[in-house]
């Protein structure tokens, strides 16, 4: 689905068209430059007409799409918001909710019926995340990081063995973990000193990783580990490594700013020994698989970081109508009401930009430089939408007692893992440069 109207009867001028006086280009600056819209062309694009709609509105879903977000809006209220303040508190995920997301299939989205999943699609998974971080981001970061990670390893690099031993567990009842950083290899992850030496028909693999969301829980990890080290990042390969695996060691958990209730623990690979049937995909493959996952799991993070800012948004607007100095509400003063409307503005621009990459990304076209905006934009609408929401609520903004500072906590994050904003932009310069 796309915002994009069909080519009108005028096509532009063709990119290579010579001038018709022969001047440098750079000397008149009012002619159409050879890469006019080069970055943004209008296309007719098939297969967007539903129920009668033509180029719908990127927020018309399917009647599928519309059913899951409505499902999983009442599970978020109904189950996690009465259990968020005392996780964030005790900085632990309470179990329960673990077995609620199993149960509800939020686990397995977009895994087919025979592997357990709910055969449902990408989009569905942007609008679970954003209804899930709406209430508590970390409750979402869960979702996010099996669907559009670790699920997806399985079905797109994964043998058929792998996916039936692994993919029914993953959408029932086990938790996976990715393995990708370490304490000298964070943006430059491919800097990894974590080692596999091939030893018969097994790897032994040495070295340590930080930053492992959910290793607490996690019954599989995905590890990336170079075993080629003379090849440089293209050594880099990806395990699959069970939890119980001699050697495997987590560490004590992160005492962390926010999302406080995911578990963030290094974890240690002491002459870890693992079959060779368990290399995902192809040796030297894993820097690849790991990069194309990431650019898709930040059109999740995007959509963790868009769910948070209008859920905090929606905490405090209700306040400020109630709130009263002065003989009127806050809300009625002027200046309040202008501040309110230019954040409405930007987390709808956020949501359009979120959905946009989505949807790039769901019907198969390039969707990295989508995906970095996104995420990049939503984590800088999240930063400001919770300082702003404080400053609205005043004092009570400050305290515990409303999860206001809560969102502004945990909005942090969203400017680093899976990628930093620098990274973000870094990434969408490159793209815009292929662009001209």
């Amino acid at each position: 689905m796309s915002t994009m109207a069909p080519g009108g009867a005028l096509a532009l001028l063709k990119c290579c068209r010579k001038p018709r006086w022969n001047m440098p280009l750079c000397i008149n600056h009012w002619m159409a430059h050879p890469c006019l819209s080069k970055s943004f062309k209008s296309e007719a694009l098939p297969h967007i007409v539903k129920e009668g709609l033509t180029c719908a509105p990127l927020q018309t879903f399917t009647e599928e799409e519309l059913m899951i977000k409505q499902s999983v809006k009442k599970f978020a209220q109904e189950q996690v918001a009465p259990l968020v303040q005392k996780m964030d508190a005790d900085a632990k995920f309470d179990d329960s909710l673990f077995q609620g997301l199993f149960e509800q299939g939020l686990m397995g989205i977009e895994l087919e019926a025979e592997y357990g999943g709910t055969g449902s699609s990408f989009f569905s998974t942007i609008l679970v995340v954003e209804e899930l971080a709406k209430v508590d981001p970390s409750v979402s970061l869960a979702c996010e990081l099996q669907n559009t990670f670790t699920n997806k390893m399985f079905t797109t690099y994964g043998t058929e063995e792998q996916k039936r031993t692994y993919l029914p567990r993953l959408a029932k009842d086990m938790m996976g973990a990715i393995c990708i950083s370490e304490p000298e290899a964070g943006s430059d992850a491919f800097s990894m000193k974590t080692r596999a030496e091939k030893q018969g028909d097994y790897y032994i693999i040495n070295g340590s990783k930080m930053w492992i969301s959910f290793a607490e829980q996690a019954g599989v990890f995905l590890v990336m580990a170079n075993a080629n080290p003379s090849a440089g990042y293209k050594g880099i390969t990806c395990f699959i490594v069970d939890r119980n695996t001699d050697g495997l060691h987590v560490g004590k958990k992160e005492d962390k700013l926010g999302i406080r209730a995911a578990s963030t623990c290094p974890v240690t690979f002491e002459n870890v020994k693992v079959p060779e049937r368990n290399i995902m995909g192809q040796i030297g493959q894993g820097y690849k698989y790991a990069i194309g996952m990431l650019n898709k799991g930040r059109i999740g993070i995007a959509a963790q970081m868009l769910g948070l800012a209008q859920g905090c948004f929606d905490h405090t607007i209700p306040y400020t109508k109630e709130r009263t100095q002065f003989g009127k509400s806050i809300f009625d003063f002027q200046g309040l009401q202008h501040q309110i409307a230019q954040v409405a503005i930007q987390i709808e621009a956020a949501r359009l930009l979120t959905y946009n990459a989505a949807r790039f990304a769901e019907t198969g076209k390039p969707f990295i430089k989508q995906a970095s905006m996104a995420k990049y934009y939503t984590a800088e609408v999240a930063a400001l939408t919770t300082s702003k929401c404080i400053e609205w609520m005043g004092g009570v903004g400050f305290t515990k007692d409303y999860p206001i500072e809560k969102y502004y906590r945990d909005c942090k994050i969203g400017t680093i893992y899976e990628g930093t904003s620098n990274i973000q932009l870094n990434t969408i310069a490159k793209c815009i440069a292929q662009e001209y």
